[in-house]
């Protein structure tokens, strides 16, 4: 397909990759949105990046078999379909002011977005050469990421105004003035969502009739008999260390963009500040973005990208552990830099000669994005044991929490020690013997 051919699909499914990255990036707003609402813990708090983010694990193979039969163009309708009703179930979620209805509905609007991603990424992937996959893809991260930083500022600015004030009021009022004020702080979720709904629905009965080339992977080359050489995914260590890489990945990406307010929240910073750090972090991925569609595959290597991407990933996250404030704060956005070509050079890494097991290991890769349903509660998890042991000691219970925040990033570091020996050595094994 020439260049032509396929400028105006790739316009069309960076519409989709902003859309579910609209939705997406939310969760970071939504985190200490709900932790207030419904007074939760740090680690019950990171369930809605979890409720978010299992849904990958639960539909992958559902929506590998689902495209199989209905192929990717329809599949990305339902995909649609199926977020604007997860946005419809936020309504009753608000009025009950339930955290498990909360976090069904963003289980459903996850569903919705396995079956779209498990459709637009290798879509993307093979709609042009292979080596150039990883430009098409941070071409789509670009629209991803700029849709994430409208988000965070839109939702920023409905559910985080006055989220301070309301905080302290908590702490003097009557139980009755405390159910109200909660109430109507649950409330302000109700109109963002209805017009989400509408925006998803309408695009999933247009994505129908856009003009889609219909595409498939190369065939896997054949042996020197004649007979395919490969029989199942299970011949494919590159693929298994690919999933193990995106698991990792994702649970760090999800860390820096959805931990950095509550992050910034507990080192003090007003709610009105804190609601831009995560644009920061999303404008560091863009330019990265940006500067890989530049680079690769003329002057980088898409294994070379993902060598940098992980030592700065190492880097970073030892920073953050050393240094306080607006600097630590800093090093967390800058976290953006390192992850932003992890996705688009793993996924043409990982799928290179899977020829008809590619959906099958496209699904396989999408459910590697369960690693942002695991990872950051755990990150939660040292967070609050962190305090706790802390506050035993002696330290009050605000530097207690500021300091456990900063310390608990160390999570990261095998992480990324995980994406730089794929990048290194992984993505070459081909075979088990």
């Amino acid at each position: 397909m020439n260049k032509q051919n396929t400028t105006l699909p790739l316009v069309i499914i960076g519409g989709l990759f902003a859309i579910f990255g609209f939705v997406t990036w939310i969760n970071g707003t939504l985190i200490p949105f709900m932790k207030t609402i419904n007074e939760l813990t740090e680690a019950q708090s990171y369930l809605v990046a979890s409720a978010s983010y299992i849904s990958f694990v639960v539909m992958a193979l559902p929506a590998s078999y689902l495209l199989n039969k209905i192929g990717y163009r329809k599949g990305m309708s339902v995909g649609l379909i199926v977020m604007a009703i997860g946005a419809l179930v936020f309504i009753p979620a608000a009025e009950a002011r339930t955290y498990w209805v909360f976090l069904l509905a963003i289980f459903i609007q996850g569903a919705g977005m396995t079956i779209l991603q498990t459709a637009a990424n290798p879509y993307v992937t093979i709609l042009g050469p292979i080596e150039s996959g990883a430009k098409r893809i941070a071409i789509m991260g670009i629209s991803n990421k700029a849709a994430g930083v409208i988000a965070n500022i839109v939702f920023g600015s409905l559910l985080l105004s006055g989220i301070d004030e309301v905080k302290d009021k908590l702490t003097t009022v009557s139980v009755e003035e405390k159910e109200s004020l909660l109430n109507s702080m649950a409330d302000s979720v109700v109109t963002p969502y209805i017009v989400m709904a509408i925006v998803l629905l309408v695009f999933g009965l247009l994505i129908r009739r856009a003009p889609l080339p219909d595409v498939e992977a190369d065939p896997i080359e054949e042996s020197k008999d004649g007979e395919v050489s490969k029989t199942s995914i299970f011949q494919f260590p590159h693929l298994w260390l690919g999933v193990l890489t995106l698991f990792v990945y994702v649970g760090a990406e999800v860390i820096a963009g959805d931990s950095i307010i509550a992050y910034g929240l507990s080192l003090g910073f007003p709610a009105d500040q804190a609601k831009f750090f995560t644009p920061f972090t999303l404008t560091a991925m863009i330019t990265m973005y940006a500067l890989g569609v530049f680079l690769i595959p003329k002057y980088l290597k898409q294994d070379t990208a993902l060598k940098i991407s992980a030592a700065l990933g190492i880097i970073f996250s030892i920073c953050i552990i050393l240094t306080t404030g607006f600097t630590s704060v800093l090093f967390v956005a800058a976290l953006g830099i390192a992850n932003a070509l992890v996705w688009p050079a793993v996924w043409p890494l990982t799928l290179e000669g899977l020829g008809k097991f590619t959906k099958t290991a496209s699904a396989l890769l999408i459910m590697a994005i369960a690693g942002g349903a695991i990872i950051p509660p755990l990150y939660g998890r040292l967070v609050d044991a962190g305090k706790h042991e802390l506050i035993a000691s002696g330290l009050a219970e605000a530097e207690a929490t500021a300091a456990a925040s900063t310390s608990s990033y160390w999570i990261l570091i095998p992480c990324y020690v995980i994406i730089l020996f794929f990048a290194f050595k992984g993505h070459k094994i081909k075979s088990w013997t």
